[in-house]
Parts: structure tokens; sequence; C-alpha cells
């Protein structure tokens, strides 16, 4: 473990309990500082780490509850501005710090070295496929995740090594900064996956995405390195103004890290992989072509930090993977119920993708919930529906923001069903008012996979059904 850089100080988290702010909150209290925060709501599994490691959270933001012992507040970027409890930090004047500001005060300004995984897709599962890697050879690495590895359910973890695995977040940083959080970490080494359109509500079109992301790789010093993805052409556009050398990664015949051939059976793949002429096989026991090319990404990037490539690509055999990425919640009735974050287009196409590899010839039902700020949008309507229509059958919960938006700028459900039927995709919309469960227990039969995709908790869908399911079977 590292040393204290700081003194060690009172931390209030505004709010503690999201999926970036509570592993931070578990890594700054492990390094021996008080930490406490506030929340409108806590739910597993950011609530059970919490409350294993003893850091208490006040349910409600209320200002004359706020105390006056604080040394700094940590701010995250799912609070506004108009929060009662922000707006008594700033009249009060406490010290305060967004979320990736923390990082580099309290983590990286101890000495660490980061390794920044950037992409607009797979920047979980990249970090963790190099996180695990890491551990595997013997680099005993720091790591802050923004999801769950499977091994390690707490999402970070302090090594006594010099290196820093951080998932670097194109998204705002805070209400106060709108830059996006790679910024602020510092990067030895700048992993960028695949890069595209996202982010509607802060980003007006695909250059200002390649805008942040090439501030990002500029930010690389010369004995760093920036690991790209040539399969995305916007990715190598985003590598513009790096100045540290390029290990590029893909396909093509100059590819540093050559990818050559892959074969998938139902719960595995591998690929054929060339590490500058020498070459070796990946093996991955995760369905999907997008996981290997994750995988790729996490092999070049160990490389880059001097692990030897037939190390880094052995390790990747073992690898546990990471929760709601294709995670199996549960079975009952001949119905398989699957959790997954997709949420943009291209994410659930993929995700449709490696469930066909995994659960071959049988019926495919995706649940969606259109629940970020995009999603909701109007945005990808017709992305949408190219994509969902590789699926049996469809249903699309109500957008969950659609009361911050004007109505003609929210996803157009009735449209997108009426375009899926036209293409024989079975499709349900429920009303505001429906239970979502009751709505699918109508349609599903023994044999069906359900896959839902969201990026929040789906209100809990995918453990109701289990219960319902088994609930019918007792009947």
């Amino acid at each position: 473990m590292q040393d204290l850089y700081f003194k060690r100080e009172r931390l209030y988290f505004v709010p503690i309990g999201g999926t970036a702010m509570a592993p931070l909150a578990g890594m700054l209290h492990q390094l021996g500082h008080h930490v406490e925060g506030v929340d409108s709501q806590l739910y597993p599994p950011m609530s059970t780490l919490l409350e294993e490691l003893g850091i208490s959270v006040r349910l409600g933001f209320d200002p004359e509850r706020l105390s006056e012992n604080i040394d700094r507040v940590i701010i995250g970027n799912a609070v506004p501005r108009h929060n009662p409890e922000v707006e008594a930090v700033l009249a009060r004047r406490i010290p305060h710090l967004s979320q990736a500001e923390a990082v580099a005060h309290y983590v990286l300004a101890g000495g660490l070295e980061s390794l920044v995984v950037a992409g607009t897709h797979g920047k979980t599962t990249t970090s963790a496929m190099l996180a695990w890697i890491l551990e595997q050879t013997g680099a005993d690495p720091s790591y802050l995740i923004g999801g769950l590895p499977r091994w390690n359910p707490r999402g970070f973890r302090l090594g006594g090594g010099s290196l820093l695995v951080i998932e670097g977040d194109e998204y705002n940083t805070a209400f106060f900064d709108r830059g996006p959080k790679f910024l602020h970490y510092r990067p030895r080494h700048f992993v960028i996956g695949p890069v595209e359109f996202d982010h509607a509500d802060l980003y007006p079109n695909l250059e200002a995405v390649l805008t942040a992301f090439r501030a990002g790789a500029a930010q690389v010093p010369r004995d760093g390195s920036v690991v790209v993805n040539t399969w995305s052409d916007a990715a190598v556009a985003a590598s513009r103004d790096a100045t540290a050398p390029l290990i590029r990664v893909g396909p093509h015949s100059d590819c540093d890290l050559r990818f050559l051939s892959w074969q998938a059976e139902t719960d595995r793949s591998s690929a054929e992989i060339s590490w500058r002429g020498e070459t070796f096989v990946l093996e991955l026991p995760q369905a999907g072509l997008h996981n290997l090319q994750n995988a790729t990404m996490a092999v070049a990037a160990a490389v880059s930090t001097g692990i030897a490539p037939a190390q880094a690509s052995a390790a990747m055999s073992s690898f546990p993977g990471v929760t709601r990425r294709m995670e199996v919640i549960g079975e009952a009735g001949g119905i398989t119920i699957v959790d997954d974050f997709a949420h943009h287009p291209t994410a659930i196409r993929v995700t449709i993708a490696a469930a066909r590899q995994r659960w071959p010839g049988r019926r495919l039902v995706i649940a969606f919930e259109p629940r970020s700020l995009t999603a909701a949008r109007r945005s990808f309507q017709d992305s949408y529906l190219e994509e969902l229509s590789a699926a049996d059958v469809v249903m699309v919960a109500p957008p969950y923001h659609r009361d911050r938006f004007e109505a003609s700028d929210v996803l157009d459900r009735e449209a997108l069903s009426t375009a899926l039927g036209a293409r024989g995709v079975a499709s349900m919309m429920p009303g505001e008012d429906d239970d979502l469960v009751e709505k699918l227990l109508e349609i599903l039969k023994s044999g069906d996979v359900v896959v839902g995709c969201s990026s929040g908790a789906f209100d809990g869908l995918h453990k109701k059904m289990i219960e319902a399911l088994q609930t019918g079977n007792e009947a």
C-alpha cells in the first residue's frame, strides 16, 4: 500500500453511492481518511461495499445535518448545482473537489503511475482485464474501476506496486467542471478504446468527443505510451495529438499487436495474435468478439509497462469477468435471466451477438431501459432500431429521464415498435404505470433468454423476474 501523501482528513462524499464514488470512498477509507457520505437512495452492491467497510451513509440531502467538522467535500457528477447540500457547501466555503480531482489529490499524488483506460465502449471490462493481468504477473497494482470485477467485489485495490489502473470516463467531471474526468488522471499510459458519438447532453457532435480524447492523449509524456484501437477510425483520429509512442492494436499489418483470427465457442473465445512478429494464442473464458478486442487492448497496455507479451496473453485464459457484463442472474422455468450494462446502440449490438454465441438457437428477448440522458433522447432512434432488430423480442421501458426533455426530443417508442414489427421483430412498449415483470411474463416461455440492458438498476427487474418465475413454478 502506498504511503499517505496528505494528512488524514475527514471527507464527505456527495453523493456516495455511485459506481465511481463508492469505490473511491472505499479506497480513501483504506488509505486512512475518515470517510462518510450522503445519497438519496442506496442499493447493492455499493450499499454492501460501504456497509462492509464501516463507512457511514446518511439518506436524504439535508443541509441542516451537514457536519461542521468536514475537511473536504467530494462532489460527484450525479448531483446538480441546485442540490441543497451543495448549496450549503458553497455558502459555507467548505473546500471541495470533484471525484476526479480527489483521485489526483489523494491517490496519484502519492507517486503512483496511472494507466488510464478510456473509450466510448469497453472501459470497465478492459480496465478489469488489465488489472487482472498485472495482478497475475506479479506487478501488485492498485486499481479503481467503475464496475465490480468478479474476483474483487469492491472495485478498488491498493497494491504495493507503482501502477494504478483507472477507468477514464469521458463524461463531465462535475457541475463546476464540464471537461472529461480522464483529464485529471495524469496518464503515463493512455488506452483509447472504441470511440463514437455519445453523451448527446454534453457533446454536440463526434468532433467534440474527439477533441476531448485528443486532450487526454496529448497529456501523456514521451516516456509513456498511447495504446490505440485501430478497429475504430475515430480512436485513431483521437490519437492524432499524441507525442508519446503509439501502440497500435487491431487487424492491420502495421499494428504492433495484430489480431490475426478468432474462434468462438458457446462460452469461450480465442484469438491468434501477434506482438511485433511473435505469435500467441489468446484464450478468453467469455463469449463475444468485442471481449477479445478488449483483451488484446489490455494485453498491449500491459506490455507497455514491461510485462512480457506471452505472460500477458496467458493471464487472460483465467480472467473471471466483470459483473453486469453478460452476467447470468439465474434460471427458472427454463428461462435464463441475464444482466448487462449495454445502453448505447453499439453496446446493444455486441451484447446481442455475444448472447447469440453463448445461447445458440434460443429465443432472445431484449428488455431495454433507456436510462441515460442520451438513451432517453431521440438522438439514436434509428440506431436503436437497427441494433434491436437482431433480437427476437424487444421490450423498451419508458425512458427514465423523459420529463427533462421536450416531448419531440424523447425516444419515440411507438415509432420504434412499428418499425420493429415491420422487420418481423415482436415488441412491447409498456406504459408508465405497467408492471414490467408482469408484462414480460405474459410473453415468456421455456427456453427463452432474457437480457436486461440498462446503465442503471432497472428497478431490480432481473431479480424480480427470477423471483416471479420461481413463484410461478411452485404454484
